[in-house]
């Protein structure tokens, strides 16, 4: 399992638009993608203009054809919201005990 986290620094009083526009917009198609596991919106309490989003995927190749076809379109609808460019990795899974992965046991 894999995992892409992607921060954002929205503008001034603009984060509660940037989760609605994730949840409203993004968030219906990372759901119909195949592979696609989960995904989290994590809010930080030092900095409310700084949002920090999680899916899960089953594989590299999952989220990299969704990066190819939709990440960037969405990224483009948010980036008028945003301070700056939104910044993105991707990890392996290494354990998970919501997604019943033990440590080192990760396909």
């Amino acid at each position: 399992m894999f995992a892409r986290v992607v921060v954002c620094q929205s503008k001034a009083g603009r984060s509660q638009q940037v989760g609605n526009k994730i949840g409203n917009e993004a968030l219906p198609i990372l759901q119909k993608q195949p592979g696609f596991v989960d995904f989290l919106t994590l809010s930080d309490k030092t900095d409310p203009e700084r949002l920090v989003c999680i899916s899960f995927w089953t594989l590299r190749e999952d989220f990299e054809r969704y990066n190819r076809k939709h990440y960037y379109t969405i990224a483009d609808t948010l980036q008028p919201l945003l301070e700056s460019p939104v910044t993105q990795e991707t990890f392996e899974v290494n354990a998970s005990t919501a997604h019943g992965i033990a440590v080192g046991k990760a396909t």
